[in-house]
């Protein structure tokens, strides 16, 4: 029996484990994969979130974290825009920020389980949740948080709204050797889509775009669509002919949804990409995660405490949740419109040249401040 189960290892549940576990809780944590492992992500986090992370203890600089501070964007055809991002981040891969951050939840007593794919989460009458793997094995808990990423079978499960909508994005993602600037986060778009290349530790860049599945199945492979599409684009032309593949083949994810999705099912909370996706291109979805790890964990805490009801708890986790992250992820869609589309994308780049002021405008609605919790 435990105070809390977590269906998912990723950011936003290891942030709420290591926020839980330091307070003493009784948690256990469920991952279908084993550490470290790579995952389908840009792999930027906005400064917003240092505070927040060196409160638990984590130092990504001190890991080779490295400090970004420009962000450059250009069109299809090559035309380029740099500006300063104002409050800066650092790229750091998930390979070495997941396993450092579960190793530090296992430290401060939460019970990490490695390859549990979960398939089920229901209410149990007396004990609160219980959580049920493929294997047949069963956690019970008082708590039930769902930090199982952009989608998977417990959201059908789940009867989620936005299951029933398919998804036409793909995620393909390497790291690559290349000379690229250290403080750059760059974002190339190419028709019908975008990649983001920036530096992380150990003198790699991570290199990540999204596509539509109808653009992948027209060119027959990943290898065909980059020579056909992404090359198309000068800058990505010369990254692919220039970079040095770090693993065989690239990571790729399907089903990429940014639909709108709820922060409580049946009693359960949402927590991270499982409660809303910001689109890649804001570069943000990692701080979102930490954030509202924190945010869930730190409301559990004052319910446990008797300061605020159960009713409260799902009341404010929602107006928080809302109050933090909701214009991001409209503003997010709506600049995804414009680079799903070459002449779109060709206009707004030319049209942020002409109006830096609204491309500060635009990158602060993304950005968040450092939050006390």
């Amino acid at each position: 029996m435990y105070d809390f189960v977590i269906i998912g290892g990723g950011l936003s549940g290891l942030t709420a484990a290591l926020v839980l576990g330091k307070a003493g809780a009784k948690v256990v944590l469920l991952e279908k994969n084993a550490y470290p492992f790579h995952r389908v992500c840009g792999e930027y986090v906005s400064n917003e979130v240092l505070p927040l992370l060196s409160s638990l203890g984590i130092y990504p600089l001190k890991w080779g974290a490295v400090p970004i501070s420009r962000l450059q964007v250009t069109s299809p055809k090559g035309t380029s825009l740099t500006l300063p991002l104002e409050s800066g981040g650092f790229g750091v891969s998930r390979y070495l920020l997941d396993a450092q951050m579960a190793a530090m939840a296992a430290a401060n007593g939460v019970e990490v389980i490695e390859r549990c794919t979960v398939e089920r989460i229901t209410s149990a009458a007396i004990s609160g949740f219980e959580a049920v793997s493929s294997k047949g094995q069963r956690w019970t808990a008082r708590w039930a948080i769902a930090a199982h990423g952009k989608r998977s079978n417990l959201d059908k499960q789940l009867n989620r709204k936005f299951f029933a909508q398919r998804s036409p994005f793909v995620g393909v993602k390497y790291h690559v050797k290349i000379a690229h600037n250290q403080d750059l986060i760059a974002l190339h778009n190419f028709e019908g889509g975008y990649c983001g290349i920036s530096r992380i530790e150990a003198d790699r860049c991570c290199l990540c775009y999204l596509v539509t599945r109808q653009q992948l199945k027209n060119h027959g492979s990943v290898a065909q669509l980059e020579a056909k599409i992404l090359h198309k684009n000068p800058f990505l032309r010369a990254i692919f002919l220039q970079a040095e593949k770090l693993y065989d083949a690239p990571k790729v994810i399907n089903e990429i949804s940014f639909a709108a999705k709820t922060t409580v099912e049946n009693g359960i909370f949402m927590c991270g990409d499982a409660a809303g996706m910001i689109a890649p291109l804001c570069g943000n979805g990692m701080a979102m995660a930490i954030h509202g790890g924190a945010l869930l964990a730190n409301l559990l805490l004052q319910c446990e405490a008797g300061k605020i009801s159960r009713e409260e708890l799902y009341l404010q986790y929602f107006q928080t949740w809302q109050r933090l992250f909701a214009t991001r992820l409209w503003v997010g869609r709506q600049i995804q419109h414009f680079f799903g589309s070459s002449l779109l994308s060709e206009a707004l780049v030319a049209s942020l040249r002409k109006l830096p002021s609204l491309a500060q405008w635009l990158i602060k609605q993304t950005h968040g401040k450092p939050i006390d919790y």
